[in-house]
């Protein structure tokens, strides 16, 4: 992050639950992944969380002169219709800032993701989700999810239309340039074929004696 994050002017983060807050302006220091930054010592001369408190407008200018915008994780349908909503993706897309998302956040990064809910009778019905589309894949983040759910074919239909890569927890992706990195459990779901990935973004910070 160190070597991305060169301009630190403004930190926008984008809310998960963007009808959640209500009543106090929410504390910076309580959003997990302003947290993360801090521990990084990563530390920026503005921060602005995005939710519906927002007025639309406020939000696309914030976006525009961002230094990095973050899609915090949550819940991503509340998120992708947030989006929706306020116009913000193509002035995303559009933007100069380093974009980062986690969890909720890097499922609307992706062109597609797809949305599985429990009716409960142990069935699960799914959803294929557009998101902002930085690259033209499909991504699945989920705590709960593995290597093991992954066999089990859940994500092979849509894998026969777009790659799928499927992270598992504590992994990431680095897109930059068209080259992707991989830290971490991460699989690449093809033509209903899976293969993990070789964790090169790993191997490429440990030369250089950092630490992840």
């Amino acid at each position: 992050m160190h070597e991305d994050i060169l301009d630190r002017k403004s930190l926008i983060m984008i809310s998960a639950d963007p009808s959640g807050y209500t009543g106090e302006p929410i504390n910076i220091d309580d959003v997990s992944e302003c947290t993360w930054l801090n521990q990084a010592n990563i530390i920026f001369d503005e921060y602005h969380f995005i939710d519906y408190r927002m007025q639309k407008e406020d939000a696309q200018r914030f976006i525009q002169g961002a230094s990095v915008i973050f899609l915090c994780g949550g819940d991503p349908v509340l998120q992708n219709d947030f989006l929706a909503d306020y116009e913000l993706s193509d002035v995303i897309k559009n933007s100069n800032a380093v974009i980062m998302g986690a969890s909720a956040g890097a499922l609307n990064m992706a062109a597609e993701w797809l949305c599985l809910k429990n009716t409960g009778n142990e069935v699960e019905t799914s959803t294929i989700y557009d998101g902002i589309g930085f690259d033209h894949f499909a991504y699945e983040s989920h705590a709960k999810r593995d290597y093991a759910t992954f066999v089990e074919g859940y994500l092979f239909p849509l894998s026969e239309e777009i790659d799928v890569y499927a992270a598992e927890q504590e992994s990431a992706m680095r897109v930059k340039d068209g080259k992707i990195e991989i830290m971490g459990p991460v699989y690449l779901i093809s033509h209903s074929k899976i293969q993990k990935l070789v964790e090169t973004l790993l191997k490429r910070c440990n030369s250089n004696g950092l630490e992840l």
